[in-house]
């Protein structure tokens, strides 16, 4: 990853709260920073330490990472999926707005890659309780199944399964 130009923390900062629709003072209040500072950072005249910058992402609603990552503190760990930029570059919703639909975005990504990669002892007790798939054409099961139900629940769905053998509809089999 390049690193960025002098002024282009700064650059995204202003870009950032004009977006979100703060002031220099207000974001200043917000960051606990003075006026004249801010402005400073924003016109490529100082560098932030990390502890400034995570001060203006808070008051900024926006991660820190992102400042981080701008200002070359830290590379990027991962290239932006298309979401993210989608998200990232629609400036008809608030800056908030888009941090929450990043973090929402965010935590069903890492809720994802959890359930693909379970560690080994969940692996095998889950292994352990499988019951055997019926084989197509067996009563026990339905083209539509795509788990199998557990042995002690089809031994007690048997007497549902299918009409008496005779072929009458009794009161049991038609209300069971």
């Amino acid at each position: 990853m390049a690193l960025p130009k002098v002024g282009s923390i700064g650059e995204y900062i202003r870009e950032q709260r004009t977006h979100a629709k703060i002031s220099l003072r207000q974001l200043a209040a917000a960051a606990g920073v003075s006026n004249p500072y801010l402005s400073q950072i924003e016109r490529g005249l100082r560098k932030p330490s990390a502890e400034i910058l995570n001060q203006i992402a808070k008051g900024l609603h926006i991660s820190s990472q992102a400042l981080y990552v701008q200002a070359g503190l830290i590379e990027e760990r991962e290239p932006d999926s298309d979401v993210l930029t989608a998200i990232r570059a629609d400036h008809l919703i608030t800056e908030r707005q888009r941090q929450v639909l990043i973090d929402i975005y965010e935590s069903f990504r890492k809720e994802n890659q959890q359930a693909e990669a379970p560690d080994d002892d969940a692996q095998t007790s889950q292994k352990a309780r499988l019951a055997p798939e019926p084989r197509r054409g067996d009563a026990d099961s339905s083209p539509d199944d795509e788990t199998p139900l557990p042995g002690e629940y089809l031994t007690a769905l048997k007497p549902y399964a299918a009409p008496p053998s005779n072929g009458h509809i009794t009161k049991e089999t038609k209300e069971g």
